[in-house]
């Protein structure tokens, strides 16, 4: 009976050791944290919150408690809730147009514009493709989307459409055709199509991947004429 005792003993204590151990580990993770470090983690989860949740379930108490960390912690690093929201908006509006920059290049004169066309709407799908829950706060806004945000989106999509028209301009100048398509009205219709696309990548991404508009967008452009 007393070795059982002692036995139960042991265990416990190797149990409480352990219980000890993890917390000590977790605390030692957290503090080697850096600010930029967790600054991102905060907003990470601050998305997360958004996209599953909508904007009534993002407070201070919510975004610590699922990075796992006190209030204070987010109040350190930004002050406000709505401090957290703009910073979060930023950046992913930063990463957005980032991303669109590289999908729709300046075309190199050598280059052959549908080959440049082809792989612009592959990159932005395939951006989609990789930070989805990002471009659905973009794509698909929800009830309660700050007017800020709306604009800032509004104000992106402009930019990306001129950029296309420049390029459409480029390309059909370049490809000899078709000489009556017109690069303003055909710069709205593939932002439109594209979003469209996307849209559908987030709802459905099994059913619309990447892969199956790139080859859509190979089979379009390929029927169209050349001069």
């Amino acid at each position: 009976m007393h070795g059982g005792v002692g036995g139960r003993a042991s265990f416990l204590a190797r149990r409480e050791i352990s219980y000890s151990d993890v917390s000590m580990v977790m605390k030692v993770a957290r503090a080697r944290m850096s600010r930029e470090e967790r600054r991102e983690q905060l907003l990470d989860v601050t998305l997360e919150l958004i996209v599953e949740h909508g904007y009534g379930a993002v407070s201070m108490e919510a975004v610590a408690r699922g990075a796992g960390v006190t209030k204070p912690v987010v109040y350190d690093l930004f002050g406000t809730l709505g401090n957290v929201l703009e910073s979060l908006f930023e950046r992913e509006e930063e990463r957005a147009l980032e991303a669109l920059a590289d999908a729709v290049p300046f075309a190199a004169p050598e280059e052959d514009p549908d080959t440049v066309l082809i792989n612009a709407a592959s990159a932005f799908l395939e951006a989609v493709q990789r930070r989805p829950h990002a471009w659905r706060l973009i794509l698909l806004p929800l009830d309660g989307t700050p007017e800020a945000v709306l604009g800032r989106v509004e104000r992106g999509r402009s930019l990306i459409t001129r950029q296309i028209q420049d390029l459409m301009a480029w390309g059909l100048e370049k490809r000899g055709g078709p000489t009556e398509l017109d690069p303003e009205l055909a710069a709205l219709a593939v932002v439109a199509l594209g979003e469209q696309a996307a849209r559908l990548m987030i709802l459905e991404p099994e059913r619309f991947p990447a892969e199956r508009y790139r080859r859509f967008v190979e089979v379009f452009i390929s029927s169209l004429a050349r001069g």
